[in-house]
């Protein structure tokens, strides 16, 4: 028996048992899990690992106003603030979210917001779920700027997770276990 149990915590700390969210994603999501992670390529380079954290209402989409959720960015080369957000203008208008005048809008407030990153650095999103939504943004876990807008926040989440997503496998990786639970 007691050889059961050590092989089972054994393979727990090998295959991972759940990881605890960082505390700045607990702040913002009650009883925040891992839903699930993936990484981001361009022409085989590796760009970012990006990980969505959900509460127990599991991912119900950007306009849920029980349902906040973080996706975290940890990025795996430096990059300039400018061009995150030049990139992120881009996918939203492949989604096809907002009108042109909000996405030139947005640019101006991403190219304000996003910092140039270093290779590991991270850049979260938490979705402020409720009758108010919008984004908080983090580096590194701490506070970046605050964007009270939910046309944004619906538009910039639904870059990794709009079924319109440019990155549709990054999406069903980040998605996998978002169900809220029972």
């Amino acid at each position: 028996m007691r050889q059961l149990l050590v092989a089972a915590l054994l393979s727990l700390t090998m295959f991972g048992a759940a990881a605890a969210p960082p505390a700045f994603i607990a702040a913002d999501v009650p009883e925040a899990r891992l839903a699930g992670e993936g990484e981001y390529t361009w022409f085989g380079m590796r760009i970012y690992r990006a990980q969505l954290w959900v509460g127990a209402n599991g991912y119900q989409g950007a306009a849920s106003a029980t349902a906040p959720f973080v996706l975290e960015l940890r990025y795996a080369r430096s990059l300039d603030g400018k061009k995150i957000a030049e990139a992120s203008y881009e996918q939203m208008q492949k989604i096809g979210a907002g009108t042109e005048a909000q996405r030139l809008a947005w640019l101006a407030t991403m190219q304000r917001i996003f910092p140039d990153v270093k290779e590991d650095q991270r850049i979260a999103g938490a979705y402020r779920a409720g009758i108010a939504p919008g984004v908080r943004f983090y580096l590194d876990g701490k506070v970046l700027a605050d964007v009270n807008d939910g046309d944004f926040a619906r538009a910039f989440f639904g870059i990794w997770l709009s079924p319109s997503s440019t990155a549709p496998k990054l999406r069903a990786a980040l998605l996998q276990s978002a169900a809220p639970l029972p």
